[in-house]
């Protein structure tokens, strides 16, 4: 009989697909509860398949007593509940990458969608208005600043590429940064007030929870755009809706929300706000190397041979 092992969430389809050609594969969830269906269908599972944005806690290792490996698709580990793993003998992979630059581009995309109201316009257009209304004229990114919450690789990166396009650039974080050259802000809310565009690109830590909050949604001013491709929980998500719906801010551009998969409604209904489903690494390019990493120590644990990518914490 082919090794059981449960999906947690869905993730790159070649990746499933070639899981569930060598092993019976147990979606929980597409289950309403799927907790529940862990529990009630999933005891003789040997492994599981998370993913960076999944959460794995103690009452998903106390579901599964068989349970010997706990694979991530992703390179980022935080929602794991490791003490349970350690505690239940289950070792625990993930997929190391460099995302860096493809974040990198989806953000000056972000941007230029905003700023240039580039999905407003193609609604424009699919609504048939174009031959009966004037479309309403974006701005240009030439000579605005660009502010960056967090220079670290994502804001390098973001840093450069903004450049490119004649953006002048400014950031904030714990200490300046002595090898670059940009203006350096200790104060967020000073620098949300010099930027048209406030990228949030820093980690998300209990001291960044909310960092973006209302009086920084404000210093942004009415004609300033937030763009989020860190974490969700880094913005005051109802701020942000107030400030959005209230025209306090321009727009926002976001790839990350606090609960997501789910969206406010809120946000689907406003025309100033671009929104993407945390596709800031998905790369044809990102997405086979991880699913080449994944299936190689999945493949190994029940092979019994070495895992390149085990990780202890």
């Amino acid at each position: 009989m082919k090794p059981e092992i449960v999906f947690l969430r869905a993730f790159y389809e070649p990746a499933m697909a070639a899981l569930e050609g060598e092993f019976t594969v147990h979606n929980a969830y597409a289950a309403a509860n799927p907790l529940a269906y862990i529990q009630q269908h999933c005891a003789n599972a040997r492994a599981v398949i998370s993913t960076t944005t999944t959460e794995v806690t103690r009452a998903h290792f106390e579901a599964l007593p068989k349970l010997e490996l706990l694979a991530c698709y992703g390179p980022y580990v935080t929602l794991i509940d490791f003490k349970a793993a350690k505690d239940h003998n289950v070792t625990v992979t993930h997929t190391p990458d460099a995302t860096a630059e493809p974040v990198a581009d989806l953000t000056l995309g972000l941007i230029v969608a905003v700023m240039r109201r580039i999905c407003e316009a193609d609604r424009f257009v699919r609504a048939g208005l174009w031959p009966k209304q004037v479309f309403p004229a974006g701005v240009q990114m030439r000579d605005k600043t660009c502010g960056i919450v967090g220079m670290g690789r994502i804001g390098r990166e973001i840093a450069l590429r903004a450049a490119g396009f004649g953006m002048h650039i400014a950031y904030c974080g714990p200490r300046r940064k002595d090898d670059l050259p940009y203006r350096y802000f200790d104060n967020l809310e000073q620098l949300a007030r010099e930027s048209a565009c406030l990228v949030v690109t820093c980690a998300l830590t209990p001291e960044t929870c909310n960092l973006i909050n209302a009086r920084v949604i404000t210093a942004l001013g009415s004609d300033g755009y937030l763009i989020n491709v860190a974490r969700g929980a880094i913005v005051d998500e109802p701020a942000l809706i107030d400030a959005l719906v209230n025209k306090k801010i321009a727009g926002a551009a976001l790839d990350v929300f606090a609960n997501e998969p789910h969206v406010p409604q809120a946000l689907l209904t406003l025309d100033n706000v671009v929104l993407a489903p945390h596709m800031g690494t998905s790369t044809r390019e990102v997405r086979d190397g991880r699913m080449e990493k994944l299936l190689h120590d999945v493949r190994a644990h029940f092979a019994g041979e070495p895992l390149r990518y085990a990780i202890s914490a």
